[in-house]
């Protein structure tokens, strides 16, 4: 009889340490921002290799013109600016596949030559820089060698052209660096150019 009494004894202690251990409220986990994998929209200039199994003919380094297309044997004209390698993948496809049934096509990035920002003005290494990932406008005066005595820190441009229409963001320096406005410092897009007076 004592040993069953301790056993219920000994259950009813598990079950209640499980039941309070739900009650305490448990740290909040990160949310995961990492993008997606085969987001990258590919630009003007990049270059892409296509891989069509067993068809040596069909196994090819691209470069995206800059009209925004490709061409490849079987396919024609094969638009890519702005689209995922995933889409582009099924384009080839469907397309091939008129002459080569079930094919196994493969795209990748071979090098990302049209992924790139401008920094101009009053900076210590003006010029192109090239993005592989995501790149903001602190970053990308850094990759400039900083600004020069003479920069109007107040007064940089960040250009962006999106089709015919060009925009033009103000970025005060100094609200960032006093941890203000921190929305100014946006994440650049290829093409993007950073001007400081």
């Amino acid at each position: 009889m004592t040993r069953r009494f301790h056993n219920i004894l000994a259950g009813a202690a598990a079950a209640l340490l499980v039941l309070m251990n739900s009650l305490v409220p448990q740290p909040a986990l990160a949310q995961d921002t990492t993008p997606s994998v085969g987001t990258y929209p590919v630009n003007a200039g990049d270059v892409l290799e296509v891989l069509v199994w067993k068809e040596e003919n069909l196994q090819k380094q691209v470069v995206v013109r800059p009209d925004g297309y490709f061409s490849f044997p079987l396919t024609g004209d094969i638009r890519a600016e702005g689209r995922t390698i995933e889409e582009i993948r099924r384009d080839i496809s469907s397309q091939i596949a008129r002459y080569i049934p079930d094919p196994v096509v493969s795209v990748s990035i071979f090098e990302p030559r049209g992924s790139k920002v401008y920094v101009i003005g009053q900076v210590n290494r003006p010029g192109e820089f090239p993005v592989n990932r995501y790149v903001d406008v602190i970053q990308a005066l850094s990759m400039a060698g900083g600004t020069t005595p003479f920069a109007k820190l107040d007064e940089i441009k960040i250009l962006r052209r999106e089709g015919a229409t060009q925009t033009a963001t103000t970025f005060a320096y100094g609200d960032i660096a006093n941890g203000k406005r921190l929305q100014q410092n946006i994440v650049l897009k290829p093409g993007d150019t950073v001007l400081v007076p």
